[in-house]
Parts: C-alpha cells; sequence; structure tokens
C-alpha cells in the first residue's frame, strides 16, 4: 500500500481507529504487569555454583610450529571386545595428524609464554598448521605433553566476520525496520543469556522461567520490530494464546510418552551434578523453540486481516475470517514442512546410526531420544496451528467491530452569508 493510500477521513483502517482495541490493551496491560512481577521475582540473585565443572581451564593460542613424527602402529591402537583392532584403528593414520605442536599463548596466565602439545590424531580430529589460532585444554597436576591438550581451532575471527556480514545484509535490505529486528535480536539473546539460563541454573522451575522469559520477549520483541500498532497488539495477543496452549500441549506429551528429558551426556550431567529438573528443562525447550515461529505466524496472520478489512470495508467477521483462515492454511502447510526438516536435520547423524545397527522403525521412533524430537515437533506443530484461527479470530473480530462502531463526524459550519440570510 502506498504512503498516501488512506482509509477514512483519519487516515487509519477502522482496525486501526482509536478506541476499537480497548480490550485488547484491558488483557495486555495485566499480562505485562505479570510478565514484569515474574521477572523480579525469579531473576536470578547470584552466580549459579559451578564448582562441579572441575579444574580444566581453556585458554587461546597461536601455533608456531608443527614437528611432524612417526604415527602408532597398529600393534599400538585400540582393540575392540574380539580382541583385534577397531575399524578406526584398521584405518591408516593421516601422518600430518602425528607429532608435536608448539604454541605460545594468547590469553590466560600464561600469555606470551610457549608450550609443545601433542597433535591429536584421533577419528575426527582436524588438522593444524603453523599459523592456525587454537583452544587449549590445561589438565593441573599433570607435565610434559600431558598438561595441554590440543582442544580446536579459534573460531573468534571468522565469527565476527560472518555476524558482520549477516548484520550488514539485513541493515541493507531492511533499513529501518532492519535495525528494529536486529535491536530485538539482542534483546532476545540478552534475555536468554542473563535470565533464563542463570534463572534455570540457580534452581528456578525451568518451565516457570520459560514461560515468563518467553512472555518478555513477546511484548517487548514484537513492538519493537513492528511498532506499537493494534496489528502487532493483536499479533502478541494471539502468541500469548498459541504459546500457552503449546505448553499444555507439551505437557500432556511428555507426561504420555514418560519422557524425563535425560536423553545425552549434556542432560544426565545438568541432573547428576545441579540438581535441574530435566522434564522441566525439555518443556521450557519446547517452549522457547516453538516462540520463533509463532510471532511470524501470528504477524502475518494480523496484517492479513488488516489487509482484507482495508480492502473490502462492507466484509463482515465471518468473511474477513474465512479469507484470513485460507492464506492461514497456505502458510502453515509450508511452515509445518520447515519444523519437521529442521529437527530431522538437526538429528541426521542419530539417524545414521539407527540405520547402521539394522533397527526396525518401531525401534527407532520409540527411542528416547527420538521420540523427544517427535513429542517437541508435534507440540509446537500443534501450537502453531492453533495460532492461526487465534490470531484471525482475533483480527477479524477486532475489524468487525470496528465498523459497528460509530464514527464521529465533522461539525456543519453554515456560511456567513446564508448565516445573515437566516438572521434577516
Amino acid at each position: 500500500m502506498g504512503a498516501g493510500h488512506h482509509h477514512g477521513p483519519s487516515g487509519d483502517s477502522p482496525a486501526e481507529a482509536p478506541g476499537t482495541l480497548r480490550w485488547a490493551l484491558a488483557l495486555i496491560v495485566p499480562l505485562a504487569v505479570a510478565t514484569l512481577a515474574g521477572l523480579v521475582w525469579l531473576w536470578p540473585s547470584d552466580k549459579p555454583d559451578t564448582s562441579a565443572q572441575g579444574t580444566l581451564s581453556r585458554h587461546k593460542a597461536t601455533i608456531v610450529e608443527v614437528v611432524l613424527g612417526e604415527c602408532a602402529k597398529a600393534a599400538d591402537a585400540p582393540i575392540d571386545v574380539s580382541g583385534e583392532p577397531t575399524a578406526a584403528a584398521a584405518e591408516p593414520v593421516d601422518p600430518r595428524r602425528c607429532g608435536t605442536a608448539t604454541i605460545q599463548f594468547a590469553s590466560g596466565p600464561a600469555e606470551g609464554g610457549y608450550a609443545t602439545v601433542s597433535l591429536p590424531t584421533g577419528p575426527g580430529t582436524h588438522l593444524y598448521e603453523a599459523g592456525d589460532d587454537v583452544l587449549v585444554i590445561e589438565t593441573p597436576g599433570t607435565t610434559g605433553l600431558d598438561r595441554y591438550l590440543l582442544s580446536d581451532h579459534d573460531r573468534s575471527d571468522p565469527l565476527w566476520i560472518i555476524a558482520a556480514a549477516f548484520v550488514l545484509a539485513v541493515v541493507a535490505f531492511g533499513r529501518w525496520r532492519g535495525l528494529a529486528a536486529l535491536a530485538g535480536l539482542a534483546l532476545t539473546f540478552t534475555l536468554l543469556v542473563l535470565f533464563l539460563i542463570p534463572a534455570i541454573l540457580a534452581g528456578g522451575p525451568p518451565l516457570l522461567v520459560a514461560i515468563v522469559c518467553a512472555a518478555a520477549i513477546i511484548l517487548t520483541v514484537l513492538y519493537l520490530t513492528h511498532g506499537f500498532t493494534p496489528t502487532t497488539t493483536l499479533a502478541v495477543l494471539g502468541t500469548l494464546a498459541a504459546l500457552a496452549l503449546t505448553g499444555l500441549l507439551a505437557t500432556a506429551a511428555i507426561g504420555l510418552a514418560n519422557l524425563n528429558g535425560i536423553t545425552d551426556e549434556s542432560s544426565f550431567y545438568l541432573d547428576y551434578n545441579y540438581a535441574i529438573n530435566t522434564r522441566g528443562l525439555l518443556l521450557a525447550s519446547i517452549i522457547i523453540g516453538s516462540l520463533g515461529v509463532l510471532d511470524d505466524v501470528t504477524v502475518t496472520q494480523a496484517a492479513t486481516v488488516r489487509e482484507l478489512s482495508a480492502a473490502n470495508p462492507s466484509a463482515g467477521f465471518g468473511e474477513l475470517y474465512r479469507a484470513g483462515a485460507r492464506v492461514g492454511r497456505a502458510h502453515i502447510a509450508s511452515v509445518i514442512n520447515t519444523i519437521v526438516l529442521a529437527y530431522a536435520g538437526a538429528s541426521l547423524p542419530l539417524l545414521l546410526l539407527f540405520r547402521i545397527g539394522d533397527q526396525s522403525v518401531g525401534d527407532v521412533l520409540t527411542n528416547p531420544v527420538v521420540a523427544q524430537e517427535i513429542v517437541r515437533s508435534a507440540a509446537g506443530t500443534l501450537g502453531l496451528i492453533a495460532a492461526v484461527p487465534l490470531t484471525t479470530a482475533l483480527a477479524a473480530f477486532t475489524a468487525a467491530r470496528a465498523r459497528r462502531s460509530p464514527t464521529p463526524r465533522p461539525a456543519m459550519t453554515v456560511p456567513a452569508a446564508r448565516a445573515e440570510d437566516h438572521r434577516a
């Protein structure tokens, strides 16, 4: 729509006329107050106890020199239960992985100093050359080549370059709206890092923490990105309602499938060392993961109904809802496929392992790891489907109600000459 396209005398569409969203604001304001109270109540006051992490420390370094040496022979390689070398050991080791490297520390107590470390030779290890920026792990209590271990490449600089390219692309295409989107992204990241993660580590209930964090993101980021408009307000209400439904569905699905959230070493570590409620953590991950797709759908539906109402001022609630729902169904069809493919892509290595193990489809689907991803995607998808009729109905109701509202007419003025005639 062009900048000079107006709807009604004031230039606003009826759905955006003053006074038509008082009922929505009557819901938004208490929710915002409750969210703020939740942030204050659950905000971690102390740093979480990380004493269980051990004494390992990681430092940045640069490889100064690589000295290649003789690789271990098959006789020195690990063997399996049958007494034969493992499959990985049966393959010849790349000679570029054998030897030592001299490193210069770029951080930590030994910054500027030098040390010699062994090159890692295990399966999947990286190749290292002189000049590479690396991360090393210090193991106190050991000496010689075993004190420092090459952990990985230091990717700080490449990631900063990629992030800068991302920011430039967003600003170049989106301009001011792109800047607003980046500000919203920064705010989301801040809430996740400064509130969600520390609050859970401090012992807060993961589900409640995730709900408060998600509500704070919705109430701030959507308005920051899309502006303080009635359309955004309707999208906020639709997102909050769909998110609440997603939480209920996820709770029921996790209980029905008897999932406890422990599927890998990281979740077991959190449960064992920090006594974190892993089932609640699974629920929290579903809520946070669903949020990004939900706000996309709700904003689209609210804007679609607004444009339909502006294009056809005589359309009532039923007509607006049906037209908006048709657009929503087309959107949902593509988004659902996106969600499933995203989870499948993230689980691809695991699916390959199941295929190698020659397990049946039933065994694969009932495996806790796969079952957890199925529940995660199903709950998120059901919440996404519910977001379309909820937001569409809210937007159609508001637009239809605005049509029925009386519009104040400008006061009629009588020309001076006509007024004198009447007095005469």
